[in-house]
């Protein structure tokens, strides 16, 4: 069974108020031997001023993965692609050499 694991790699933010700008995510699958990863960004506009914006130090790493995946990055999309890959290791259909 294939296992999947999202996470910030690192966040940009503007230094005068800790807004977030843009988050570094990836994300990890796992099948026993097999294994393939995905890594992007997601950038953000923020409003300062906004009740729901949050400082910088009091981010979590859940509360940021959410606004990757509200930002346009499909979660199911990516994991669908990377169980793909891991099928495709498992269950290869070319491969390379010379028969000498």
């Amino acid at each position: 069974m294939t296992t999947f694991n999202w996470t910030i790699a690192t966040l940009e933010r503007e230094l005068a108020d800790g807004g977030v700008i843009v988050a570094h995510w990836r994300c990890t699958a796992s099948d026993g031997d097999y294994s393939a990863s995905s890594y992007g960004t997601a950038g953000f506009t923020y409003d300062a001023s906004s009740p729901d914006f949050v400082p910088y130090a009091d981010l979590t790493e859940s509360q940021v993965l959410g606004w990757v995946w509200n930002d346009g990055v499909d979660k199911d999309a990516t994991e669908d692609a990377l169980q793909a890959k891991i099928d495709a290791e498992k269950n290869p259909t070319t491969a390379a050499g010379v028969p000498w």
